[in-house]
């Protein structure tokens, strides 16, 4: 089956790297198939986004809605989306890869510090 990347919008990094990294991160979490979609936004966008879901009236970086955590119900896993706002990040290779991870479970706020060394490690291949 493998995993569909679905890249919506444009930013300074090829649709196939977003592609690659995402599929490294899946993968690196144990995730194999499924489908996710990346979207690059602007300022406005990510604001409304992260105020509507976290309550913080600021652009940020990068936003996950995971939406098929459990694994497989009907068909292929739907992962869920990764927004990311290029103005706002520093490294997009690192949102994509961080925006994935929290897609498959990972939390570096709750866990000991394994999704962000596994990023670490991803963005060092």
């Amino acid at each position: 089956m493998g995993l569909e990347v679905e890249v919506i919008g444009t930013a300074a990094i090829p649709a196939a790297e977003v592609e690659r990294l995402a599929a490294l991160a899946a993968a690196s979490a144990g995730v194999e198939d499924g489908h996710l979609a990346v979207e690059f936004v602007g300022s406005d966008r990510i604001r409304d986004l992260n105020r509507e879901f976290r309550g913080k009236d600021e652009p940020t970086d990068v936003l996950s809605f995971p939406v098929d955590e459990d694994g497989e119900a009907y068909g292929a896993r739907e992962l869920g989306d990764v927004v990311i706002s290029p103005e706002h990040t520093a490294d997009l290779r690192e949102a994509v890869v961080h925006g994935v991870l929290h897609l498959t479970g990972m939390d570096h706020e709750t866990d000991d510090g394994e999704m962000l060394a596994l990023q670490r490690e991803i963005l060092s291949w």
